[in-house]
C-alpha cells in the first residue's frame, strides 16, 4: 500500500513539475512576443546579456559624442556664417576705402562713406559678440562674457580670453570649438596692434574731417583692411577645416550607430516566426500533458487509493 501511495505521489509531482515548466516556457514566449526581446533576465542567455550591456555602454558613449558633434557642428556652422559677413564687410570696406582715396570723391561723397562705414562698425561689433545656439558666445575662447565691450568713447576691447575649448567627439578624438575674437579680429598691421573696429573707425573719422588729408589718409587704410581680410580669412579656413572634419565623425557614427543597432538586434531580439512555432509547440504539449493528467488520474486504481 505504501509502495502504491508513494507512486502516486510521485506521478502527481511529476505532472505538476513538467505542467509548471511547460507553462513556464508559454509565458516565456508569450513575453518575448509581445516585448520583442529575447532576453529577459540574465540567466536567459549569461552572454547575450553581457554582449547586451557592452553594446549599451557603447551606445550611451556614442549617445553623448553625438550630442557633442552636433552641438560642435552647430557653433562652428554658425561662426562660419559669421565669418562670411565680416569678410563681405572688410571687402565692402576696401572698396569704399579705394573710392575715397580718388580727390573726385569730394567731401559728400566722403561723408557718405564715413557713414556707410560707421553702419558697417555697428554691424562689426554685433557679429563679434553672436551667440551660440545654447547661448554662449561665439568669440570669447572658452569665457562666458561678452566677446567684445565698448567704452563711452567707442573703444573696442577684447573681453574673452585666448582658450578655444575642445570637444571630445569620438574615442581618443576632441575637436576645438572655434575661433577666439583675438585670433579673428586683432592683428598687427605693419607693427602696430590695430583691430577690425579700429580700421573701420579710424577710417571714419578721418574722412570726416579728422585727418589733414583724408584721400592720403583712405589709402593707408588699406594696409589695415588687407591684413582684417588675411586674417578673416585664415579664420575662414581654420572653421572650414574644422566642420568638415567633425562632419565626418558625425558620418562615421551614424554608420557605428547602425552596425550596434544590428548587433543588439541580432543578440537580443525575438525571432518572432519561430517563438511562435515554439509556442504552438509547448501549448500543445501543455494541453496534451494536462490531458495525459487528467485521464491518468481518473483511473478506478488511483479512485481506489
Amino acid at each position: 500500500m505504501t509502495s502504491v501511495s508513494n507512486s502516486t505521489g510521485a506521478f502527481f509531482e511529476r505532472s505538476l513539475v513538467q505542467m509548471g515548466a511547460l507553462r513556464g516556457s508559454v509565458e516565456r514566449f508569450q513575453t518575448e512576443i509581445a516585448t520583442g526581446e529575447r532576453i529577459q533576465r540574465g540567466s536567459d542567455d549569461p552572454v547575450g546579456a553581457a554582449r547586451l550591456r557592452a553594446l549599451t555602454r557603447l551606445e550611451r558613449r556614442g549617445d553623448t559624442e553625438e550630442e557633442n558633434a552636433a552641438r560642435l557642428g552647430q557653433d562652428l556652422s554658425e561662426a562660419a556664417n559669421q565669418i562670411e559677413g565680416i569678410v563681405s564687410i572688410l571687402q565692402r570696406a576696401r572698396e569704399l576705402s579705394v573710392a575715397a582715396a580718388n580727390d573726385p570723391v569730394g567731401e559728400n561723397g566722403r561723408a557718405a562713406i564715413a557713414e556707410e562705414l560707421e553702419q558697417m562698425a555697428e554691424e562689426m561689433f554685433a557679429r563679434s559678440n553672436t551667440q551660440s545656439i545654447t547661448g554662449a558666445p561665439l568669440f570669447a575662447g572658452t569665457a562666458g562674457s561678452p566677446a567684445f565691450l565698448r567704452d563711452a568713447n567707442g573703444v573696442v576691447t577684447y573681453n574673452g580670453n585666448n582658450q578655444n575649448g575642445a570637444v571630445p567627439i569620438a574615442a581618443g578624438t576632441s575637436v576645438e570649438r572655434g575661433v577666439t575674437g583675438e585670433q579673428l579680429f586683432e592683428f598687427d598691421d605693419n607693427g602696430t596692434p590695430s583691430s577690425n573696429f579700429a580700421v573701420l573707425t579710424d577710417l571714419a573719422i578721418a574722412l570726416r574731417g579728422g585727418a589733414m588729408d583724408p584721400a592720403i589718409a583712405a589709402q593707408d587704410a588699406l594696409s589695415g583692411i588687407d591684413s582684417a581680410l588675411d586674417n578673416a580669412n585664415r579664420s575662414q579656413t581654420v572653421i572650414g577645416t574644422r566642420l568638415a572634419w567633425v562632419e565626418s565623425i558625425q558620418q562615421d557614427q551614424q554608420t557605428r550607430a547602425i552596425d550596434v543597432a544590428e548587433q543588439r538586434s541580432d543578440i537580443g531580439d525575438t525571432d518572432i516566426a519561430d517563438t511562435i512555432v515554439r509556442l504552438q509547440q509547448t501549448l500543445t504539449a501543455l494541453e496534451a500533458s494536462q490531458a495525459s493528467f487528467t485521464r491518468v488520474s481518473s483511473l478506478t486504481l488511483f479512485n481506489a487509493l
